[in-house]
């Protein structure tokens, strides 16, 4: 019973070793690598005309310089901005995205971006929620009397 326990024990141990062995080993991905810190922003609930631009924080964890060959919005009222050297690895950058916020209601709009990370294309994803602005009080017609106007225009 005791060689029984020593040889599963053995057996355990070995095989624990080995696949520590095998993720110690496993090599880095080759080329550039895009991490970013979120790929959905949410807007929320905004006001008409508010501010437009949100931002994507990304690094390049890669071993290879990372270029952006192309941005594209999926629609004409999301345009996003994205820098044109190249990010080295080790080092940050930003993807701006402004959408039009004078278009009234909910939205969900995707930012898609080509890189020479790889064949696979990154998608970004923006939502929230635009409220139509209050409408301003009526000006007081010049003919009624008023504060500014004590005749009326008469």
């Amino acid at each position: 019973m005791k060689k029984l326990i020593s040889l599963l024990t053995l057996t355990l141990l070995v095989g624990f070793t080995y696949a520590q062995v095998e993720q110690v080993d496993a090599p880095a991905a080759d080329g550039p690598v895009m991490t970013f810190e979120e790929m959905e922003v949410d807007y929320g609930t905004i006001d008409q005309g508010s501010d437009p631009l949100r931002t994507f924080a990304f690094k390049n964890d890669g071993n290879a310089p990372l270029q952006i060959t192309n941005a594209k919005g999926s629609c004409g009222c999301t345009v996003p901005s994205y820098p044109k050297e190249p990010i080295f690895p080790g080092e940050a950058g930003v993807i701006e995205v402004r959408y039009d916020t004078k278009r009234v209601g909910k939205f969900m709009k995707r930012v898609t971006l080509t890189t020479n990370e790889g064949s696979n294309k990154k998608v970004l994803t923006i939502k929230g929620e635009v409220l139509k602005a209050a409408e301003a009080a009526p000006a007081v017609p010049a003919s009624e009397p008023s504060i500014f106007n004590p005749n009326g225009g008469k």
